[in-house]
């Protein structure tokens, strides 16, 4: 069985879904949550979940020594970020190489980098007049967003889109294909 640490910020809805998906497969397992916010819904989320959460520090994330021992002690093959935003050192990626798994709201590579998240991209996207947005999932490397392409998805974007339709656009994009992804992934 492969065992998945999800690492979250803000409000879990991919972190809940990947374990609903997982619940009570033979293959995958979600064995605990990892967050740097403990104010985060992804907290509510993973207590509703009954998966234990971790809280961790920006400080405790650039050690890597410590979280390292503690996914070590759940037997952690895969980590996946679902909404995290701090980003991985490069001790991490050197231990887990094409082990870390992110999602992006955006078609890499435009729309990605350091401060590039949620409602900015899609802001972004529209003061850009583009006429398509989507998802990527990607493996994490030491550069922000910038690690080999897994997939994408795209979809249209209407005239006069206002940012919660691409917001609500990607959502549910991010919802359909992400856990079918990672499962992909992690089984093949």
């Amino acid at each position: 069985m492969k065992k998945l640490a999800i690492f979250g910020s803000g409000s879990g809805s991919n972190a809940e879904n990947i374990c609903n998906y997982f619940r009570g497969s033979d293959y995958v397992d979600i064995a605990c949550i990892f967050t740097n916010n403990k104010e985060a819904f992804i907290v509510k989320r993973a207590n509703k979940l009954k998966i234990p959460i971790i809280y961790i520090s920006k400080k405790e994330l650039l050690d890597f020594f410590g979280i390292y021992k503690t996914l070590k002690s759940y037997n952690i093959d895969y980590i996946i970020l679902a909404g995290f935003l701090l980003k991985i050192p490069e001790k991490f990626i050197n231990f887990y190489q094409k082990k870390i798994i992110n999602i992006h709201p955006s078609l890499l590579p435009k729309y990605g980098g350091a401060g590039m998240y949620g409602r900015k991209i899609h802001q972004s996207v529209l003061e850009n007049k583009e006429n398509e947005s989507g998802i990527t999932i990607h493996f994490v490397n030491e550069n922000y967003d910038e690690g080999e392409i897994i997939f994408q998805e795209s979809c249209k974007i209407g005239c006069n889109e206002k940012i919660i339709d691409l917001e609500k656009k990607i959502g549910l994009l991010e919802l359909k294909f992400f856990p079918k992804i990672i499962e992909k992934i992690i089984l093949k």
